[in-house]
């Protein structure tokens, strides 16, 4: 794994929480005919994130909890780790019949699959429109520039990739916010001092992709007293 560069957070921490949501507010919706939105939920499951790993699929939880509570949505979770692993999960409304099976994953050594991740969301949003995917990682050990490409694609087609990012790695911190522009969507960090801040950002996308802004506000209103602030920035 890349190594990972450590440093304090510091006010743009702060920043990047408040261009992310602003991002989010900004991204245009595609559901509009009615139909349930649809998002993608995909997660480095390698080796280096075991130390954070239930704490992550604890706020995972909360995420499909916030979707099922808003409705309108369906999910599905991908994983990458070890030797060429990668799963998806179906479709679903029920955010419940996915809690069960990724309970059951856990964190293998092995290099970064991120290309596999956004070739997925490619062929999946061919088939039937994504309105969003969400992807959690620590570092990234391929092709920047690939990378990069294939953002560009999900971003012509519509596809906003929000980019959760552990720790401080500095190569994966470039490449992270060049996927999430490229693509149209927005880049957070987090660490496990800031459990409290991906948790909200989390539902926060949740409920974007399933409502718009509408239910973005409407999620504001019951969500903790930083985030309605960092909301109301947004406006």
């Amino acid at each position: 794994m890349a190594k990972n560069i450590e440093k304090t957070p510091g006010a743009s921490g702060k920043d990047d929480v408040a261009e992310f949501l602003r991002k989010v507010a900004a991204t245009p919706v595609q559901n509009s005919s009615g139909r349930n939105g649809r998002l993608i939920f995909a997660i480095d499951a390698t080796a280096s994130r075991q130390p954070t790993w239930d704490q992550a699929s604890h706020l995972q939880h909360e995420m499909f909890e916030e979707a099922a509570a808003i409705g309108g949505l369906e999910l599905q979770v991908a994983f990458f780790r070890g030797f060429g692993e990668f799963r998806a999960t179906r479709w679903t409304t029920d955010s419940k019949a996915l809690i069960r099976p990724m309970s059951r994953v856990f964190c293998l050594g092995g290099h970064t699959q991120i290309e596999k991740v956004l070739n997925h969301a490619l062929s999946q949003t061919k088939k039937d429109r994504i309105n969003a995917l969400v992807y959690v990682g620590d570092c990234m050990e391929e092709d920047a520039d690939h990378l990069c490409h294939l953002a560009g694609q999900l971003g012509m087609l519509k596809v906003p990739v929000f980019v959760f990012q552990e720790g401080h790695d500095r190569i994966a911190e470039n490449c992270f916010r060049q996927i999430a522009k490229l693509s149209g969507g927005a880049y957070c960090r987090f660490d496990s001092a800031s459990a409290a801040m991906l948790r909200t950002l989390l539902r926060a996308v949740a409920a974007y992709a399933a409502g718009g802004r509408k239910a973005l506000n409407d999620f504001s209103k019951k969500s903790p007293r930083e985030a309605t602030l960092l909301l109301e920035q947004i406006k």
